[in-house]
């Protein structure tokens, strides 16, 4: 017996066995369809996660760029900061100061 889609009854099997087989060559039929659907879905599904794959590698290796870039300009900052150059750090904090100074009054008269 087969279990009838709505409601709580149940219809015979068909006796005829080519309504059988036609009914079993339409499911089949189904089947070959969604397994088609799972199958290019599947494919989609690996197409994305190679191109993810290969943006991720892309961010790593920009990131070990910019770590050895920012690696660098550390040490040479460093190296100046030791060095006996302080005079420079007092320039630097005098130019800035007169900058401020200079945007204030441009503010404050105009």
């Amino acid at each position: 017996m087969r279990r009838a889609h709505a409601g709580n009854y149940y219809e015979p099997l068909p006796q005829n066995s080519n309504e059988i087989e036609d009914e079993n060559d339409q499911m089949a039929n189904e089947l070959r369809d969604k397994i088609g659907v799972l199958k290019s879905l599947s494919i989609d599904i690996g197409n994305e996660v190679r191109y993810q794959d290969k943006l991720l590698r892309d961010v790593d290796d920009d990131m070990d760029r910019t770590r050895g870039f920012l690696g660098n300009t550390m040490n040479r900052v460093l190296r100046l900061s030791k060095g006996s150059h302080n005079y420079y750090i007092l320039y630097l904090f005098l130019f800035s100061i007169f900058v401020f100074f200079v945007l204030y009054l441009v503010l404050k008269f105009r």
